[in-house]
């Protein structure tokens, strides 16, 4: 949670695969606007291996590169916003959105925010690290997560989830870099992208069962909004 808030339940996170295939469309767009080969386009190459990960159709895949490259006609006019404020029990929350109108997405935002607190620009950034997030699994048995962070050149890794996924943090200009060199070291990269992670993030265990469900329940509700790409709460763990 200290790098990424991720909601509890496969079925939550993703919130149904077209969800999900929507949200990685709008990356590929993005990152398509600098190129449509992916061997020359870092960014966009690690989106594409992403949306093979999650089996992503190619035809859905292919368009959305297209259309990104400005190869269809069509124009990509998504904004890259980010909101900050509090959730419930002043958790310090960053939300990034990619929409097309940000005249619908920010009253959503205000709305969505009334349980905890929306904050200006720099009101919580502050108190967060931008950084480089990999998602990776294990490729080779016993291999050594820490030992492969030394020699991919992460900053640090946290360890295995109930899934087996683990996350390599990296400083947000090596992010390309290390998602190269971690197979290598015995692990394949399962996503690759810049992201916050929280300077001085709460510990869970200070909150009650109740606090710490309504955070959960605040943090869903962001998630669960169409311009959301990706949530990031202070709370360790």
């Amino acid at each position: 949670m200290g790098a990424q808030w991720k909601a509890k339940g496969k079925e939550l996170a993703a919130n149904a695969r077209g969800k999900l295939f929507g949200r990685l469309a709008k990356d590929i767009m993005i990152a398509a606007r600098n190129g449509a080969d992916p061997a020359s386009n870092s960014r966009l190459r690690l989106v594409v291996e992403q949306a093979r990960k999650v089996s992503m159709p190619k035809e859905t895949l292919d368009r959305a590169i297209k259309k990104g490259a400005g190869l269809t006609g069509e124009s990509v006019n998504f904004e890259h916003v980010m909101y900050e404020g509090f959730a419930p029990h002043r958790v310090p929350v960053m939300v990034e959105c990619l929409t097309d109108n940000v005249n619908r997405t920010a009253p959503e935002m205000r709305v969505l925010f009334r349980k905890g607190q929306l904050g200006t620009s720099g009101s919580v950034s502050w108190d967060f690290d931008h950084i480089g997030i990999i998602e990776a699994e294990t490729l080779v048995v016993g291999s050594d997560p820490e030992l492969a962070a030394i020699e991919a050149g992460a900053q640090d890794f946290e360890p295995a989830e109930e899934d087996g996924t683990m996350t390599f943090l990296t400083d947000a200009t090596d992010l390309d870099l290390v998602s190269r060199a971690l197979p290598a070291q015995g692990f394949g990269v399962l996503s690759a992208k810049l992201g916050y992670k929280a300077k001085n993030p709460i510990d869970p265990a200070s909150l009650s069962a109740e606090q710490l469900e309504e955070v959960e329940a605040f943090l869903a509700a962001i998630d669960g909004n169409d311009d959301v790409q990706n949530v990031f709460a202070g709370l360790a763990g």
